[in-house]
């Protein structure tokens, strides 16, 4: 096969071009200015078709003499110029009214003709029918060309003692049908376009709309994830803060261990902050350049997560059943931070003198969590209303067709159990 140089069109890419430009333009303008292109359309039939006839040149003023003999009325000058007022002006409508324009210039046309007139300006039935076809209504059409037809046979007939009917009748209706094909394929052709454009912006508007549900969600996730981690840290950094303060005067070694505990979870908090924020972090050079990030958190850190609540004060009970290992990422995840929450807010209501019992046991194909406190020693704080985390929680486990309920105890603590089905329906988070 051989390729195609870029030189062998020649000169058309440029002309293309400037034609497609100028094409903008005039369609521009005539929008601006719609009775122009009508107007002009009307001068020049004036001036092709009506002055001729008026300067004494007939259609068949030259043609044979049989034929000038019987076709030709010699009519006075007014009306002709009524006739060919008839047949051009009413071209000024035929965008806008093309039925009624059609319908005014076949009416004289028929006239016209049943005197045994002949005139240049006849051409104008042929537009009417062209504009009928482009600009109105297609149930005008099927009677548009039955007057059509009717007025070819007539001149068909009046033209029989010089032509064949049937060549007349051949001549003018294959140039009738032209004249209607051309409109509706430019109809037609002007539909398609408007389609693809139509079509064009919705698929635009689609894009900037999943753009914007792609950021709100992504705005969402990261949202549960800063939650996550600063509500957690920061709710052991307070109570530790609060042991330490109580500790100074009686052991002040255990104020020191609060505050060197407390340095250590704060950079804990840093680094796992660092490690989101990187993730959003736009990275202009190489991707080696890129800010070194730490895997995601998964059942296996749990136990490092009971370690930092037990520093805080609160006695954890964890246990597993079940392989969690092979778990899918996201779904381990999800486990921690459904953990990481209910640990969280049992520092923030039931206090640091509390025994939680945490499980997380595989069956089949669920993996249920449970986390339950004893509640606090001193009166319980009266519930308030549902939290960032509780939503967040249920937001997370519904990825994976799960569901969370949450609930006080019959001995005054709080309870959270979560099941989570292992057969995923969103990605890893």
């Amino acid at each position: 096969m051989t390729s195609v140089s870029n030189d062998d069109t020649g000169g058309m890419g440029p002309l293309v071009a400037r034609l497609s430009r100028g094409g903008r333009r005039f369609r521009l303008a005539d929008r601006a200015h719609p009775w122009a292109l009508d107007t002009l359309v009307v001068v020049v039939a004036v001036v092709m078709f009506c002055l001729p006839d008026l300067l004494g040149k007939g259609a068949f003023s030259e043609g044979p003499p049989k034929l000038r003999l019987m076709l030709l009325t010699e009519l006075p000058l007014a009306a002709t110029l009524a006739l060919q007022a008839g047949l051009v002006l009413p071209l000024l409508w035929r965008r806008r009214r093309p039925m009624t324009a059609f319908g005014v210039i076949a009416a004289v046309f028929v006239l016209q003709w049943s005197l045994g007139a002949v005139l240049r300006a006849d051409i104008a039935l042929f537009i009417a029918l062209y504009s009928l076809a482009l600009h109105g209504r297609l149930s005008q059409l099927p009677w548009a060309g039955a007057v059509m037809a009717g007025a070819m046979v007539l001149v068909a007939v009046r033209a029989s003692r010089a032509v064949s009917v049937w060549d007349a009748l051949f001549f003018l209706l294959s140039t009738a049908t032209a004249a209607l094909a051309l409109g509706l394929v430019i109809r037609f052709r002007r539909a398609q376009l408007a389609g693809l454009r139509e079509r064009a912006a919705r698929l635009e508007i689609e894009r900037d709309q999943r753009s914007r549900l792609a950021t709100a969600t992504e705005r969402a996730r990261v949202a549960r994830e800063m939650h996550d981690i600063v509500g957690h840290n920061l709710a052991i950094i307070v109570s530790l803060a609060d042991a330490g303060a109580y500790a100074t005067d009686a052991a002040p070694e255990r104020g020191k261990e609060a505050l060197t505990l407390i340095g250590d979870t704060g950079r804990q908090a840093l680094g796992e902050l660092r490690r989101v924020l990187g993730v959003l972090r736009e990275v202009a050079d190489t991707p080696s350049s890129g800010p070194m990030l730490s895997p995601q958190p998964r059942i296996v850190d749990i136990e490092t997560l009971c370690a930092g609540v037990r520093a805080a004060g609160p006695e954890v009970a964890y246990r597993t059943g079940g392989d969690t290992d092979t778990l899918d990422h996201g779904v381990q995840l999800t486990a921690y931070r459904i953990v990481q929450e209910a640990l969280t807010n049992t520092l923030k209501h039931a206090g640091t003198d509390t025994r939680v019992s945490l499980s997380i046991v595989v069956e089949d194909t669920r993996l249920e969590i449970r986390v339950q406190d004893t509640g606090p020693t001193g009166p319980a704080k009266p519930p308030g209303e549902e939290g960032h985390g509780l939503v967040g929680m249920r937001e997370r486990a519904a990825l994976y067709g799960g569901i969370v309920s949450s609930g006080p105890t019959a001995d005054g603590g709080w309870s959270v159990e979560a099941a989570l089905v292992l057969t995923p329906r969103g990605g890893d988070l």
